[in-house]
């Protein structure tokens, strides 16, 4: 059974630091587009960076442009998702996710698997 589990979530003060992991599962994504998904308490998911399959290619919500960074090891079944600079409107659950679609799709509805979230909160 393909499974997505994310981690490294936390409290961290603003300004600070958290780096996510995603651990993937079950099948191999390794030629699969994964991304970070947020979904702050009362908001709808939004889109945060996406990689594609080989990590050649990467896409940023204009919002955390500059200060997430998105990387992936094949090799671990690992996705990553480095942020910097955290601020209090960063506060969501973060979710990982595999699209079988090439790029970096940036739309929820090509996502076809994934992960539970971690809670990341920044205070201020």
């Amino acid at each position: 059974q393909a499974q997505l589990e994310e981690s490294g979530g936390g409290l961290v003060q603003s300004g600070g630091s958290l780096r996510l992991s995603c651990a993937a599962s079950g099948r191999s994504f390794s030629t699969y587009a994964m991304g970070w998904f947020r979904q702050a308490l009362g908001k709808e998911r939004e889109f945060v960076a996406a990689i594609s399959w080989l990590g050649g290619s990467t896409y940023y919500s204009d919002s955390v442009k500059g200060r997430f960074t998105i990387s992936r090891d094949n090799a671990k079944s690992t996705l990553y998702l480095q942020m910097n600079n955290l601020k209090p409107e960063d506060t969501a659950v973060y979710s990982c996710a595999a699209s079988p679609k090439g790029g970096t799709p940036i739309y929820s509805l090509l996502y076809q698997y994934w992960g539970q979230g971690t809670q990341v909160t920044v205070s201020g």
